[in-house]
């Protein structure tokens, strides 16, 4: 089977992250995680030490290199050749990690340096644009969805596993609304790609899910 280039999209809470992981990983591909790399950049912005302003971001972005590596079965972050894997996910890059990514430089940076990753072949990435605007020459090209229910009830479990007293109703809401600004923002709306597949996983198991993208792979 030859290096293939796999571009996963879809909307808020569809489980994304979580198939493209288990799917790179039977793969041995890398799996691009496009917001660590927006957490590299922040992270190097700390390590300068002084307030943390829109300038400061846009000098430090300007020479950074951003690489994400696949090995001994997990991804590896460096920035400038140093690992950080463990060092991009403290509060303090959480704090300031928003404010890097909505910097249109930034974005056009981290866009630039995730199509050289997508050159090497063996990578699976997954966002809203990727297929459409980050790699439009992926091999295997997949929109993954569910239903605002289903997508509803994942989420919905996944916070109140974790001790938060969420309403179903508002959950519904809430993903209805991402779904209209993802979908009608004006830089790199999420859309379907005409050549993309489309996945729905409403119903499906995650081992389903996965299984259903290797098959997409073979």
């Amino acid at each position: 089977m030859k290096n293939l280039v796999v571009a996963i999209d879809g909307p808020a809470g569809a489980g994304k992250s979580t198939v493209a992981q288990l799917a790179a990983k039977k793969l041995g591909y890398t799996y691009i995680d496009t917001g660590a790399m927006y957490r590299a950049v922040a992270w190097k912005t700390l390590q300068q030490g002084k307030k943390v302003t829109d300038e400061l971001i846009l000098a430090v972005v300007k020479d950074i290199d951003v690489n994400l590596q696949y090995q001994d079965g997990k991804t590896t972050v460096t920035v400038d050749g140093t690992d950080v894997t463990g060092q991009i996910r403290t509060p303090e890059v959480s704090a300031i990690v928003s404010q890097v990514a909505a910097l249109g430089p930034v974005r056009e940076k981290m866009v630039d340096l995730q199509r050289k990753m997508g050159e090497r072949g063996s990578v699976l990435m997954d966002g809203r644009d990727i297929a459409t605007n980050v790699l439009p020459n992926a091999d295997v090209k997949i929109f993954l969805t569910a239903s605002i229910e289903e997508r509803a009830r994942r989420r919905h479990k996944e916070l109140t596993e974790k001790g938060y007293e969420i309403d179903m109703e508002k959950m519904k809401a809430d993903i209805a609304a991402r779904d209209k600004a993802d979908s009608e923002r004006e830089i790199s709306p999420l859309v379907q790609a005409e050549d993309a597949t489309l996945l729905d996983t409403t119903g499906l198991s995650i081992d389903e899910v996965v299984e259903r993208i290797l098959a997409m792979c073979k």
